[in-house]
């Protein structure tokens, strides 16, 4: 993500699904602000204690629903962690500034495949696949292990264009 977009320590970014908070966390360590949406408020509470335990402040928690619409405008960055992230696509375009990004992670091609198709004037970037490999490094050996536990997902990376 920070090396698809141009967020820097001036840049206010919206987390939405935020889940146990750690992209959030994380984020917050490179930009000014991090805007948190979480509709669960289990998680919102997980996330809350996982930022003081990080000791990161620079983060607004909310439990919020964001296919419901974005209460921040001007926004650098949108991160969404959704099953279907297209339904947030015209709040994300209405929320970002010009040339703003929006990521979106999702674990199914099929989705990445459907938010594409409705992207609506958003510029695709690109499509990244993530997947951990393992490897065995020792004396004899240097390959990659036998048994690999794996689970793909991949990033989409829109910015908004000037239409």
């Amino acid at each position: 993500i920070l090396s698809n977009s141009d967020i820097d320590k001036n840049s206010i970014v919206l987390d939405a699904g935020s889940g146990c908070g750690i992209l959030s966390i994380n984020l917050a360590k490179f930009v000014k602000r991090v805007y948190s949406y979480e509709i669960n408020k289990n998680f919102l509470e997980i996330s809350k204690y996982n930022a003081k335990l990080f000791n990161v402040d620079n983060i607004i928690f909310k439990n919020k629903d964001i296919y419901k619409g974005i209460s921040e405008k001007n926004l650098d960055l949108i991160t969404l962690d959704l099953k279907e992230p297209e339904r947030a696509i015209e709040h994300c375009y209405q929320a970002l500034k010009t040339s703003g990004y929006l990521t979106c992670y999702l674990p199914h091609i099929s989705q990445v495949q459907n938010l594409v198709k409705n992207k609506r004037n958003f510029k695709l970037i690109k499509v990244l696949e993530s997947i951990e490999r393992p490897w065995v490094v020792d004396d004899l050996r240097l390959r990659p292990e036998n048994m690999i536990l794996g689970h793909t997902g991949f990033l989409v990376i829109l910015q908004k264009s000037n239409v």
